[in-house]
C-alpha cells in the first residue's frame, strides 16, 4: 500500500533536483522557478510534465563556452561577444594548437636572437 506514494514522492523530490540543478538554457516552455511551483503544487503530475516537456534530452544546441588558459610569454586576449573561446572541432583544436606551438617556437627563438645579439654587441664595445 505504501508502494505507490512511495513512488510518487521518489518521483517528486527527483523532478525538484533535476529543475535545481539543470543549467537554464536547457530548460523548455518556462522558467526554472515555474516549473518549480507547478511540481510542488501537482507532484505527480507536475513531476509527470516536467520530465515529458520540460526538460531538453539532447545536449544543448547552442556551443558550451570554454575558457583557455593564454600561455605564460603571451599577453591575455580580450574575445569578441558570442564568441567561442574553444574551437568546435577537433580538426580546429589541432589548427589552434599547431599555431600555439609555432608561437612559442618563435618566441623561443626570437628570445636567443634577441640574447645572442646582446652578447655580440657586449664583446663588441669591450673589444
Amino acid at each position: 500500500m505504501l508502494v505507490i506514494p512511495l513512488l510518487v514522492m521518489t518521483l517528486f523530490v527527483f523532478a525538484l533536483v533535476d529543475i535545481i540543478l539543470r543549467p537554464s538554457d536547457q530548460v523548455r516552455h518556462l522558467p526554472k522557478l515555474a516549473w518549480v511551483f507547478i511540481v510542488i503544487l501537482l507532484p505527480l503530475i507536475g513531476s509527470i510534465l516536467w520530465f515529458a516537456v520540460g526538460r531538453e534530452y539532447a545536449p544543448s544546441s547552442r556551443p558550451r563556452r570554454t575558457l583557455r588558459m593564454p600561455a605564460v610569454h603571451a599577453e591575455p586576449t580580450v574575445s569578441a561577444p558570442g564568441r567561442d573561446l574553444a574551437p568546435s572541432s577537433t580538426e580546429a583544436q589541432l589548427a589552434a594548437l599547431e599555431r600555439e606551438i609555432a608561437e612559442a617556437e618563435r618566441d623561443q627563438r626570437i628570445r636567443r636572437l634577441e640574447e645572442e645579439l646582446r652578447r655580440r654587441t657586449d664583446a663588441g664595445e669591450t673589444a
